[in-house]
This record gives structure tokens, sequence and C-alpha cells, in this order.
């Protein structure tokens, strides 16, 4: 094909190309399509989102607190609010799923519910006393003076029967001579005066009981030696050489130290597992690394009522000397069997005065926490009777944040039958429901997760302005805040009489509520 008829064949189908073109543009308008309906429910569908997109309801805490935002956002530690989503199914349980990276910031711990023995030795802190039915006292009936002491000191051991102080009375000289006066008379006058001999005889039998009342029947001599009932230490000696004394008066006190008691304050709660006869290990600070067999001796009948505790006796042998009365004792009780029992660790129950609960890991990072029956405590770790089996999973870290946010979802599982727009209205109107206020932080606690504020009124409460405690959410929330600085805070009543701060902001001088003032409400 010479050139000339290629170049006649390209403009031919290039007309024929452009004649199609306007044809289709002129077409009938019964044969063109549909156009796009502009009606508000197509454009409702337009404007869906594509299929397989979740549809977000609003924001939650990440820490579990109770509040949520409609669009994304940070809390005071710069963690991302959680999405809720329309098409989460809470179920009753309260199951959670955490993100590992979300554990991970939580420090999220775990440990196994094991079989084993509890430790559960009640310990207490005792004294050494005295063994009161092994103390004697040498008190003379009679007045006199102290001739001369055998016994001088107070700390000296001494033997049953060794003399301890001699005494010269002028009453039992009279008694003495009055006795013999009565039996020379009945001796002499028996014979010649019956009446004269019979008043003789009565008035020698009264002597003779006189001196049986005053110990020392069968001594009439003025001068009297008294010895040691029992052995023992001298404990008490009231006895000077040259002294007077008068009846009744207590010379010398003696005790008997081979065997000692240790008595121990034991609390309320420990006394069910407490009997008479019971073994317990004594330990002294003056004798480091050696124990001491005791038996409980005595559980006494009442109850301090400022300690809330109890008195309790233990017996101890001293044969060697060792123990000296006025000693401090640690002691330990062994109440416990040796039966293994199924175990938690003591930080995995959650305990509000209401339920009892571990948080059960079932994996995947999902959580559930499960009621539990708890039995005897003793050490790092609680019997659990009932609610978990050997071999499960329980939280032991940042159970309460979890415990939390699993309540949340429980509630919102309630609101089921009302379906996700309910939940989210009930959600944000729990939001809506936190209390606002100011005032000024008088003192921290850490250890106890509170604040104390001097806050203004709160109309929404009708408070008048008062200083109260508060407990912190997070302990977190209190960083940076210290004692003297004015504060806005949110806050909640997670309990009766019991008001959480779940949001605590510091404010600049110039934002601060004037003294006795402060807004409060919802």
């Amino acid at each position: 094909m010479t050139s000339a008829l290629r170049m006649t064949a390209i403009a031919a189908a290039l007309a024929l190309a452009a004649g199609a073109g306007y044809w289709l543009g002129h077409r009938p308008a019964a044969d063109a399509p549909a156009a796009p309906s502009t009606t508000p429910a197509a454009a409702t569908s337009a404007a869906a989102p594509v299929a397989g997109e979740r549809k977000i309801l609003y924001y939650r805490n990440p820490m579990g607190l109770p509040d949520t935002s409609p669009v994304p956002k940070k809390d005071s530690m710069g963690m991302d609010y959680i999405p809720v989503y329309a098409d989460d199914r809470p179920d009753d349980a309260g199951v959670v799923a955490v993100s590992p990276a979300r554990m991970q910031t939580l420090g999220v711990k775990t440990a196994l519910v094991e079989t084993r023995s509890v430790d559960t030795a009640v310990r207490a802190t005792g004294r050494v006393e005295l063994d009161e039915r092994a103390q004697v006292v040498v008190a003379p009936r009679f007045e006199g003076w102290i001739e001369r002491l055998h016994v001088s000191a107070v700390g000296d051991p001494v033997r049953k029967g060794q003399p301890l102080f001699t005494t010269w009375s002028p009453e039992l000289q009279s008694a003495g001579e009055e006795l013999r006066i009565a039996e020379r008379l009945a001796r002499d006058s028996g014979a010649s005066d019956a009446v004269a001999g019979e008043a003789a005889r009565r008035l020698a039998d009264a002597t003779r009981a006189r001196l049986r009342n005053l110990e020392v029947a069968g001594q009439t001599a003025a001068r009297q030696t008294f010895h040691a009932p029992a052995n023992g230490i001298v404990l008490e000696k009231a006895a000077v050489q040259g002294a007077r004394f008068m009846p009744g008066e207590a010379l010398f006190r003696i005790g008997d130290l081979s065997r000692v008691w240790v008595l121990a304050d034991i609390y309320e709660r420990d006394l069910a597992r407490l009997r008479v006869g019971q073994t317990a290990s004594v330990t002294f600070d003056a004798f480091p690394g050696r124990r001491f067999e005791a038996r409980v001796g005595y559980l006494y009948p009442t109850l301090d009522t400022a300690t809330r505790s109890t008195r309790v006796r233990l017996e101890l042998d001293n044969r060697d000397g060792a123990l000296r009365p006025g000693m401090y004792a640690q002691v330990e009780l062994a109440v416990g069997g040796a039966q293994p029992v199924t175990t938690v660790p003591d930080s995995a129950v959650i305990d509000d005065g209401r339920r009892q609960v571990v948080l059960l890991a079932l994996g995947d990072g999902r959580f559930r926490p499960q009621p539990v029956r708890l039995g005897a405590r003793g050490g790092d770790f609680v019997e659990v009777v009932d609610g978990v089996k050997p071999g499960e999973r329980v939280v032991v870290s940042a159970n309460f944040l979890i415990d939390s946010e699993s309540q949340l979802r429980a509630a919102l599982s309630n609101l089921g039958d009302a379906g996700p727009a309910a939940a989210a209205e009930h959600a944000t109107h729990q939001a809506a429901a936190s209390l606002r206020a100011e005032g000024t932080i008088d003192a921290i606690d850490m250890e106890a997760g509170s604040v104390t504020i001097s806050h203004g009124d709160i109309p929404a409460l009708n408070w008048p302005p008062m200083t109260m405690d508060f407990t912190l959410a997070d302990p977190a929330l209190a960083r940076g805040i210290a004692p003297g600085l004015p504060v806005r805070f949110e806050f909640g009543e997670r309990g009766a009489g019991e008001y959480v701060i779940t949001r605590i902001e510091r404010l600049s001088a110039a934002q601060a509520p004037a003294a006795g003032s402060a807004h409060g409400g919802h």
C-alpha cells in the first residue's frame, strides 16, 4: 500500500469515530440511564459508612474512670481515650479485653492459683511476767523490831527454810509470861481450889490460841527468827535492821523464777483460733537465734475496747534463769493445718466491703471478675474456699483498674435491650453527673491514695464550704500537686459517703478561688 492510501484510511477512521460520538451525545432522553436520586433517603445512604466499617459511639477513659468524650482526646497522662463501638456486645460477666500495649502501660501482672499450706500463725508481742502462783510474802502478824537481817539484798537467791531475819516483840514477851503464869496457877490450884484451877486453864488455852493466831505457836520467846517459806529470789525487801514493823507489814517478797509467764495481746479476729494447751514459739531480742517453747495456759475473759485485743497467758520453763520479768517477747502461735489448700496471693483479692472477687486472666488480654469465698489468711497468701481452681491465673497488679472497667461493662450490658444508642446516652449521662469544684490542697497521703481539700460550697450536693478527704481514683492524679496549691477537680460518689476524684488540675494564681468560695456543680 502506498503512503497516500494509508493516509486516506486513517482519515476515514477518524471521521467514523467522530460521527459515532455525535450520535451517542444526541440520543433521546428515554434511552438515557436514570439520573442518581437526590432524595434525602438516598443522600443518607450515600453518606453511610463503607460496609465492614465499625461505628464509634464515644471514647472512654483509658484508666477505667467514669469519663467519656464524643471526640478523640488524651487523659492527663497523655494516654489516648479508647473508642467504644456500636457493635460491642459486653457480656453480663463484665469481661474486659486489654491490648498488650495497655497491659504494659498499666503494669498488669498475673499469678497462678496454687495449692499450698497456708501459714496462718498468729503473731503477737508480749512481755515476761512472774508466775503469780509462785510468789510468797513474809509479813509478821505482831508488832516488833528487827534485831538482825540474815538476807539483806533484793535479788539474793534463798532456799526454803533459810533464815531471813530475827525480831524482838514485847507483845510476844507478855503473851509468853501470861501463858507460863496461867499454866502454873492451873497446876498449883488444881487440888485446893477447883474454880481457880479451871479459870487458870481457860486463860492458858486462850493464850495458846492467841499465839497460834500470831503464827508462833509453841514459841513463847520474845525473839523470833523468820525463815524463807519457798525457794526463789528476793523480789522486794522492806526489812531494815533495827527498824520497827507493824502487824501485817510485808517485809520480804520472794518469787520462784524457774517458771515464768509471757502475757501477749491477741487481736479480736484471732481469738477463735486459739485454745488452752496450744503450743507456741517465743523469741527474745536478748537471745537472737534461740527459740523458747511455750504453752497457752489461759485466755483472759475480758477485751480491751481501745485496742480490740485480749490477753493470753503463755507458760515457759526458765530453770536456767535466762528470762527476766519485763523482757519483751515475740510470740508465734501455729494455728494452721499442714493440709494443702487452694490459695491466691493476697494482692489478687479485691474487697470493697460488699464483695470479694479476683480477676481471672482468660488469655488474649481478656479478664473476668470472679466472686470468691475466702478462708484462712497467712503470710502473703489467702485460702480460697470457692470460686477458683488450681492452675487458673489471677491478676495481682492493676486489678483495681481492670475491675472498675469490668463493672462499667457489666452496667452497659444491663442496657442491652435499649440498644447501643441508649448505652452511649447512659455513659454520657454518667460522665455529665461528675461533679466539679475548686479548692486548695491541704494534705496528700500517697500511701492511702487520698487528698484533703478545702473547697467552697457545692450547690449540686447542698454542701457548704468545708475541708474533707477525697479518695484518688489513681495516685498518679496527684503528680505535680502539692499542699497549698489551688486546684480544680472532678469527683463522683463511688459508695455511700465515699467520693473519688477522677480528675484534678492545678490553677494559676489568677484562677484561684477567693477564700471560702468555690464553684461546684455538674
